[in-house]
This record gives C-alpha cells, structure tokens and sequence, in this order.
C-alpha cells in the first residue's frame, strides 16, 4: 500500500475480508482458550476486527451482501486470514503476522484517505490495533520461550505459516516481527524463502469454503430478514 496515494476499492476489500474472516476466526476460541480472561480478550480483539471489517465494507457497498452473499472466489482477503486457529500457539502467532500487517495499514489510512469514513475507521483501528500487536507478541513470546513443549509447538506453527506472508509482509513488517520472534526464542526463517500466491484473482485454500459456509449460513438462509 502506497503511504502517497489512496488505495483503491480493491485494496480496502483486502483489509475489509481480511479483518472479517480473522474476526470469525477468533470468536471460534470463545469458551475454549487457555483461561477465562483469554476468552475475554479474543472475543474484545475478534470485535473489534468485526467493526474495522464493518467499517469498510459500509465505504464500499452493501455491508450485508459483501459479508454474507459474496462467494469465496469474491474474496480478496490475505491467505492468512482465513486460515484454520490449529493449537492455540498456531493462533496467537497467525494473530501476530496479522497485527504487524494492520500497524502499517491503518496509519497509511489514516494519513492518506480522502474519505471522512475511511479515515475515521483506521484513526479508531489504529488505537486498537496497538492493544491487538501487544497482546499477540506478549503471548508469543511466553509461548516460545516457555517451556520445551510449548516452544517445540510455537516452531512447528512458525514453519506452518511462513509460507503466508507473501501478501502481508515488507520491510516494515519484518522488522516488527522478527524482534518478537528472536526474544522468543524462535530463529526467523529466511526472508526470500517460498510464499504461497496471492489470493488477488479469487484463488484462496479450501478453507475459505467451510469458514463462509458457517458464516454465512443464517443470513443466506433467511436473507430478508433484520437484525
């Protein structure tokens, strides 16, 4: 994203999906996370993607028809987002890649967007987004540098999902990143190393089908309906 210039309808669908199917895929942990108070903060974090999603996609077009009636080839969301949570160090560590790719794309919004509603969303989100980053690295770290279990599982989530920066890093976003994962104990893998393709000419994983399956389904199932 270009910190000069507006980004286009395409690239905030990008942020919009992206927030929205990573907002989904928090509220999944809701009674299931390590301790009460994380179902807490998942469920706060998940809500607050749920707005920035919300936000955007109100700028763009109908908020209900691009959440619930688009199919997946219609999304533009980064692959990592619509990933499964795996174990609960695979999730927090998805959530820290997410969180640094939001601190560059929120500011950039912020600073740049001519429109008053756009530039409202990512003036909030920046706010937000820092508590996210905080919170993403603190649980990294713990988990890397835990215990031998917890630091082996950490490692086995950092190979799983290097693979999918290729749409959300740069420079910046490697040097967020690979300072949390060093103190945590986990050795960053090579910058120029394979990226999975973009999801920019509707290509995604075959999970995107069963995420937007669950998600959509009330809505498609009485589509006239309000709430």
């Amino acid at each position: 994203m270009s910190p000069t210039s507006e980004p286009a309808v395409a690239d905030l669908q990008t942020v919009a999906d992206g927030c929205l199917l990573v907002s989904h895929r928090l509220s999944e942990w809701m009674s299931k996370a390590p301790t009460m108070e994380e179902d807490i903060a998942l469920g706060n974090i998940a809500l607050d993607l749920l707005g920035q999603a919300r936000g955007l996609l109100q700028t763009i077009g109908e908020e209900d028809r691009l959440a619930y009636f688009r199919e997946a080839q219609e999304f533009r969301n980064p692959l990592i987002c619509e990933l499964p949570n795996g174990d609960f160090g695979h999730t927090v560590l998805r959530q820290l890649f997410v969180d640094a790719w939001l601190a560059e794309v929120w500011p950039a919004l912020a600073a740049t967007a001519a429109d008053d509603a756009v530039r409202g969303v990512a003036e909030k989100a920046v706010k937000e987004n820092a508590y996210h980053l905080r919170h993403s690295s603190s649980w990294v770290l713990r988990l890397g540098d835990g215990t031998e279990e917890s630091n082996r599982r950490m490692r086995a989530a950092l190979d799983a999902l290097w693979p999918y920066r290729g749409e959300i890093a740069t420079p910046q976003w490697y040097d967020r990143v690979e300072p949390v994962l060093a103190e945590a104990t986990l050795p960053a893998p090579d910058r120029d190393a394979w990226t999975q393709r973009s999801s920019d000419d509707g290509w995604h994983s075959e999970h995107l089908g069963y995420l937007l399956a669950e998600m959509q389904s009330l809505a498609r199932a009485h589509p006239e309906a309000t709430w």
